[in-house]
C-alpha cells in the first residue's frame, strides 16, 4: 500500500483506477478498508471509470499515530488530504467523506475550494454545525482496560468497533479528544461547490440532513431508508445515489 511522507509522519492510501479523481475520507475509528474496500465502494467507483484515492486518516489505518490531542481536529486532518493531493499531483477532485470524514471534507472546502470539484457528504446532516453529543463517554470506552468495564452504550459501541477494525485505542482517544474547531451556519453558507447529503432515515448520530442542506447553495438531499449510521455506509441506496450525482460532472 502506498504512503505518503507528510513531513516524517506517513499516510497511508490507496489509489486506483483511471480517470477523474475522487479522494474518499473516512468516518472515526475506521479505516480505507474498512469504510470503503470492504463495503464496495471502491471497485463501484472504479468501474464507473473514476481514479479513486482513498485516505487513512492520521491516527487511523496504516497511517501515523499521534497521542496528543493537539495533533488532531478536522482543519488538520484536511490539511493531510490537500496534500495528499498534492503528492498526487491532482488539482481539483471530487470528495467522498463519511461520518468524521464529512467534517474533515468540509473544512477541505473551506480551506482550498478551488480543489474541490464537489462534495458528498454521508452521514452528517446539521450536526456537521451542532455537533454530535458528549466525546467523554467514547474516550472513557476507548480507554478503558476490557471492554466489559464500559457501560455507557455508546462509548461500548466504539469500543467494540475499535476493536474490529483492530485500531489503536490511544490514538483514537486522542483524536477523540482534540478540540472541535465549530463549521457555522455562515461558513457552511459560503460552500458553493455541488453538495449531496446522504444519511440513512434511522440515523440518530447525523442530526436532520435537510437543516443542512437548507444552509447551502448549491446542495441537496439523499435519504438512506432504513439505515443507521453505521449501516448506511455499505447502502445501495447510497450508492446508486453517489453515482448519479456524480455524473453530471463526467
Amino acid at each position: 500500500m502506498p504512503i505518503f511522507d507528510n513531513n516524517d509522519h506517513p499516510i497511508a492510501y490507496l489509489d486506483e483506477g483511471e480517470g477523474d479523481p475522487i479522494l474518499l475520507i473516512h468516518g472515526f475509528a475506521s479505516n480505507k478498508f474498512v469504510n470503503w474496500v470492504y463495503p464496495g465502494w471502491v471497485d463501484l467507483l472504479v468501474k464507473d471509470g473514476r481514479r479513486v484515492i482513498a485516505i487513512d486518516n492520521r491516527g487511523h489505518g496504516e497511517s501515523y499515530k499521534y497521542y496528543n490531542a493537539e495533533d488532531y481536529g478536522a482543519p488538520i486532518m484536511a490539511e493531510d488530504a490537500l496534500k495528499l493531493l498534492d503528492h498526487l499531483y491532482i488539482e481539483k477532485a471530487d470528495l467522498l467523506g463519511y461520518s468524521m470524514g464529512t467534517r474533515i471534507s468540509a473544512f477541505c472546502a473551506l480551506q482550498a475550494p478551488d480543489r474541490v470539484r464537489s462534495l458528498t457528504l454521508g452521514g452528517m446532516g446539521y450536526g456537521l454545525i451542532s455537533g454530535v453529543g458528549n466525546p467523554e463517554p467514547i474516550i472513557e470506552g476507548l480507554l478503558a482496560e476490557k471492554i466489559s468495564d464500559v457501560k455507557d452504550r455508546t462509548g461500548r459501541a466504539f469500543r467494540a468497533f475499535a476493536e474490529q477494525t483492530k485500531s489503536d485505542r490511544n490514538a483514537l482517544a486522542a483524536c477523540m479528544q482534540s478540540a472541535r474547531k465549530p463549521i457555522s451556519e455562515e461558513m457552511v453558507s459560503t460552500i458553493e461547490v455541488p453538495t449531496l447529503v446522504a444519511v440513512g432515515t434511522k440515523d440518530d448520530v447525523a442530526g436532520d440532513p435537510q437543516a443542512l442542506v437548507d444552509l447551502m447553495p448549491n446542495a441537496s438531499c439523499l435519504e438512506i431508508t432504513n439505515r443507521d449510521h453505521m449501516t448506511a455506509v455499505g447502502d445501495k441506496i447510497f450508492k446508486k445515489g453517489t453515482l448519479e450525482f456524480l455524473e453530471q460532472f463526467s
